[in-house]
């Protein structure tokens, strides 16, 4: 699994793209997005569906869906990098 080389920080959270390579060959993508310290920290992890046919195409979704998640509850953070289009 990938964390630490894309995590992305967008004011008050951590949005980190978690990636497991398939059986298949293909790639899940999975995003944590961290807010808080200590014992008021909290983490959402969200698991999406599709796979992907390489490492950096699941990374940039996971990253891409947690920036959208982040700027739907705090509009300040809307010039954090964006490339895809949310889901909905």
């Amino acid at each position: 699994m990938d964390i630490i080389q894309h995590s992305i920080a967008v004011g008050k959270y951590l949005v980190s793209p978690l990636i497991r390579h398939q059986d298949d060959g293909h790639f899940a993508a999975s995003v944590s997005i961290r807010s808080g310290h200590g014992s008021g920290m909290h983490d959402r992890v969200m698991r999406f569906t599709p796979r992907f046919a390489s490492h950096a195409t699941a990374v940039r979704y996971a990253l891409d869906q947690g920036l959208c998640w982040v700027r739907e509850r705090n509009p300040r953070s809307h010039n954090a990098p964006l490339a895809l289009a949310c889901a909905g």
